[in-house]
């Protein structure tokens, strides 16, 4: 055996035993008492007419926060007996007046209000706001039931009740009405069937004995109403609580509220559909039941008649961390107060403060998408004046790679992609990313320019975002994913089942963008002379499949405009869609920024910003997103303030009491460095750069590079063929989604980490640093000390040193240059260079 391969088992020992990677273990604790209180839920309750029901809650109250129902006995009283009665937890309207509901355990007590009406008026059952919900909670309009696109046994319904008009026609009048009968209600399919009297493939849904039951054979007898445009409409619903604080094994019951159009409020809780976000944390049955299974923060999603509302559930870790811990933290902005202020409900210590070769290293990568040169490193490390990290931050936002790096970003978000648009149309593309990100042009503005941009595809890059997206349905669906992280697709056929956007707000906010046409191909098969040009019709309409009619041109929670005004709709919509009151717009693009620098976004997934997804710490994002628009969309100074706060810059080693959290920035979360920026670093310390080839769609025959030294990030069109970063998960820049890139680990990676021609070539190569290095003549130690500084910006430990300096002395002279290139290769095939943290 060589003396080389001592060196390469010394190097992969190092690595897995950690010695290539410092850590930090310590640990603390905290401890808080409260004083209790309790409330009863809701404060005020209507009761309209003998069928109504309204449950109530008694909650404790420590330190200001819900922590769970009152678990000792208690009694529950009415103040008026003949005005609303009590059974179990639920309100019994008696007659029409006025009563309070007192709630009283030992000393500590709480009142409600009731108000009783129309309790002598007849009750009518309503198709939209009773018979639906009573579908939708027990799945009969689902897309495996009767909601599917074909229905199930020749029995249709609208997806989760989107249609009310076409189920009642499916229900009471298709089929000569055979689904119901009016004279004899227990007879009709609609109860015979889920009730399993007959067969039904669906298997029983409800029970004879059951209010499902009641209210439908009620609706029925009483005439099978049809939705009309009188009844009251569904505004929004509210969950109680809307936040508890509780331990795990605790359990907590929710009661939802729907608030509607005739200031009438019921509750909905029995026909809400739960879900949890986060299992780990909490889990909920159908009855809005929730059991805490696990520690950290979790929500449960309620949603009744496509209106969502979120209880969030907060299970702090089992453990006691000093008040001194969070006190002697660092907060240098609001972002470390808000990330603090949620540790301390957690039990969560936060890290402490990385070193300075850590900073270095990680804010490079982070920011500029470059590994820091070891004179920048050691200019850095050996600074002395306390705002040198400040000042550092300065710098790198006004680097020349600030600009490669972030027109790459929003190149992948933008779809700058040679398989979609001609060949001198992406660079034009590219090049107005570009320019914007060098002047820095706030977020709205270039937004703004994109979606209202026309002309030629060549003179105005901006218009090549309509070459990707060329029908009005798709250029909404993009708009919406791009710029305010909301997927509607699915409100293209069906009210959407996960969200509150309709099958009418899908068409409507479409609409915007039906004039919208454009004349040319871009060009010939492989030609890149090819213009396309973009321009605005005075008329044109996209019509609503449902109804057969267009909807008239609707901003999604927007307003209308006149749709037969022959002005560009887009103008109207790019300024609601880029306003600051349009909190969609401005939360997105700073859950993306945030996400680059922490590596997991607020949000998760970083694109997926529906209302029943919501962020690990909603005061957080909607700081930080208000620090956005009130800094007009400067997303530099967003950049800024996140670079600049504790929170950022706290080191990646966890300790004992917060190893297992992931999701509240108690430390910095390591991560491999995406595709791009690993090819670039294994290049500069190499010194040897890769050579890209173009490829062409639809010719892919024809071959072209792009000019040596060009970077990865560098790079204007994904349509690259490079082994590498497709293996490393590049954005193919196919679809608008962060799912395109990965960073999932294969064994494709690990063998050509190890074994492929990335790494050993460029070591190989006689223009490699290697070459220099062995010219150089250095001594050993300096030479392990200049490979560490070179990829890892730190100098080596003294053990490190010690012992490859060893093994380098006892290495045969005609053996040493592969000694370096196994020492280079164990270095850059570890955790440490891979991963950023």
């Amino acid at each position: 055996m060589s003396p080389a391969k001592p060196i390469k088992s010394l190097i992969l020992f190092l690595t897995f035993t950690g010695l290539l990677i410092s850590s930090i273990n310590t640990s603390s604790l905290l401890a808080s008492e409260s004083e209790e209180s309790v409330v009863l839920l809701p404060k005020k309750v209507q009761l309209s007419g003998k069928e109504a029901r309204h449950r109530i809650s008694f909650q404790k109250i420590s330190g200001g926060n819900i922590v769970g129902p009152v678990s000792t006995e208690y009694k529950l009283s009415s103040s008026d007996p003949s005005v609303v009665k009590i059974i179990d937890d639920t309100l019994i309207p008696v007659s029409n007046g006025r009563a309070t509901i007192t709630a009283t355990t030992g000393t500590l007590q709480s009142k409600s209000s009731v108000v009783v009406t129309n309790y002598s008026k007849p009750h009518q059952w309503s198709f939209r706001n009773d018979v639906q919900p009573i579908l939708t909670k027990a799945s009969c309009n689902t897309g495996a039931c009767h909601g599917a696109l074909a229905g199930k046994g020749g029995f249709r319904l609208s997806l989760k009740a989107f249609d009310d008009q076409g189920d009642f026609h499916t229900i009471a009048k298709q089929s000569r009405g055979r689904r119901i009968e009016l004279s004899d209600p227990a007879r009709s399919l609609i109860l015979i069937k889920p009730t399993g009297a007959v067969p039904h493939k669906g298997g029983v849904r409800f029970e004879t004995d059951s209010p499902e039951y009641r209210i439908l054979s009620s609706w029925i007898a009483q005439g099978a109403t049809p939705p009309s445009a009188k009844d009251p409409i569904i505004e929004r619903i509210e969950v109680l609580p809307s936040r508890s604080i509780l331990v795990k094994g605790q359990t907590q019951h929710l009661l939802v509220q729907a608030h509607y159009s005739d200031q009438s409020v019921r509750d909905v809780t029995q026909w809400t559909t739960f879900s949890s976000v986060n299992e780990s944390v909490a889990q909920v049955d159908a009855k809005g039941s929730v059991k805490v299974t696990g520690f950290g923060e979790g929500a449960i999603v309620c949603i009744f008649s496509s209106k969502i509302a979120i209880s969030k559930i907060t299970s702090p870790y089992p453990q006691k961390i000093d008040p001194a811990v969070y006190a002697k933290s660092p907060q240098y902005n609001f972002i470390d107060e808000l990330v603090i202020k949620q540790l301390k409900r957690l039990n969560l210590p936060p890290s402490p403060q990385s070193n300075d070769a850590d900073f270095i290293r990680r804010i490079y990568i982070d920011t500029i998408g470059t590994l820091p040169t070891p004179q920048e490193t050691e200019t850095f490390l050996s600074d002395q004046s306390p705002d040198k990290r400040n000042k550092l931050i300065e710098q790198l936002l006004n680097r020349p790679e600030f600009i490669d790096y972030w027109t790459y970003k929003w190149s992948d978000l933008l779809l700058v992609n040679g398989a979609l648009i001609r060949p001198q149309a992406v660079k034009k593309y590219h090049e107005w990313i570009k320019g914007h990100v060098k002047s820095n042009t706030p977020w709205d503005q270039m937004v703004r320019e994109l979606i209202t941009a026309q002309g030629s595809s060549i003179e105005n890059g901006a218009t090549n975002f309509y070459a990707i997206h060329q029908d009005p349905e798709s250029m909404t669906e993009n708009v919406s994913q791009a710029f305010l992280g909301l997927s509607i697709a699915c409100a293209k056929c069906h009210n959407h089942p996960l969200e509150k956007w309709t099958n009418n707000q899908y068409y409507a906010m479409a609409n915007f963008f039906s004039r919208v046409r454009a004349k040319g191909w871009g060009g010939s098969k492989g030609s890149g002379d090819g213009i396309r040009t973009l321009f605005v019709a005075t008329e044109g309409d996209l019509v609503q499949p449902l109804t057969g009619k267009p909807q008239p041109p609707t901003p999604l929670d927007g307003e209308p405009i006149d749709i037969n005004a022959p002005e560009d709709r887009r103008i109207y919509l790019a300024n609601w869609l880029t306003s600051k009151q349009n909190h969609f717009f401005s939360r997105s693009i700073t859950n993306r920024v945030w996400a680059n620098f922490f590596g997991v976004g607020l949000v998760e997934s970083v694109d997926d910003m529906r209302e029943s997804n919501p962020a690990s710490n909603e005061e957080l994002l909607n700081a930080a997103s208000n620090y956005l628009v009130k800094n007009n969309f400067d997303l530099k100074a967003l950049m800024k303030i996140i670079l600049q706060s504790a929170a950022y810059q706290r080191s990646s080693q966890p300790l004992p009491e917060n190893k297992d959290e992931k999701r509240f920035y108690s430390r910095y979360y390591p991560r491999r460095m995406m595709a791009e920026v690993l090819l670039d670093s294994i290049s500069q310390v190499t010194e040897v750069p890769d050579e890209f080839t173009k490829f062409y769609e639809p010719n892919p025959q024809k071959t072209d590079f792009y000019p040596k030294g060009t970077r990865a990030i560098q790079l204007y069109d994904s349509s690259v063929i490079s082994y590498f970063l497709k293996t490393f998960g590049r954005n193919e820049r196919m679809i608008t989604c962060e799912c395109e890139r990965t960073e999932e680990p294969t064994m494709v990676q690990v063998l050509h980490i190890s074994n492929g021609d990335t790494i050993n070539n460029k070591l190989k190569a006689k223009e490699s640093r290697v070459t220099k290095l062995m010219a150089a003549k250095k001594a050993d130690k300096e030479l392990v000390a200049d490979i560490y500084m070179l990829c890892l910006s730190r100098k080596p430990t003294t053990e490190e040193e010690t012992k490859l300096a060893k093994l380098l002395s006892e290495t045969p002279k005609a053996e040493k240059r592969q000694a370096v290139e196994d020492l280079f290769w164990g270095i850059l095939s570890s955790r440490e260079f891979l991963f950023n943290h």
